[in-house]
């Protein structure tokens, strides 16, 4: 069981949003978080985008320790842990299907 600690009107878990102790914490005002949240949800729409673009799209990935291989981009999934990929070119042969870790993959491009 996970216990929150007392907000600051004593009767509450959590902080109140307007709180002078969230605030501090955020390190800015409700203006300029309200303004970061934005950019934020803009980037990640972006990104998004950039995924469905490249959907079926010949894509290179450049990979940990150097490794360049080449294929089809397929999907990822939503919490962007990995790519799914069709004909994974890679120096040691070709794979029909494969799954990329996100954490191995430093880059990837795709012309549009």
């Amino acid at each position: 069981v996970l216990r929150l600690p007392r907000g600051p009107e004593g009767c509450s878990r959590g902080f109140s949003p307007t709180s002078p102790r969230f605030q501090a914490l955020l390190g800015g005002d409700a203006v300029t978080t309200a303004a970061a949240q934005g950019a934020r949800a803009a980037l990640r729409q972006r990104y998004l985008r950039g995924l469905a673009a490249a959907r079926g799209r010949p894509t290179r990935f450049c990979l940990r320790a150097g490794v360049r291989v080449d294929a089809v981009f397929g999907a990822a999934d939503v919490d962007a842990v990995a790519f799914q990929v069709d004909a994974l070119q890679t120096p040691l042969g070709v794979q029909a299907a494969a799954l990329l870790r996100c954490a191995d993959v430093l880059a990837y491009s795709f012309l549009l």
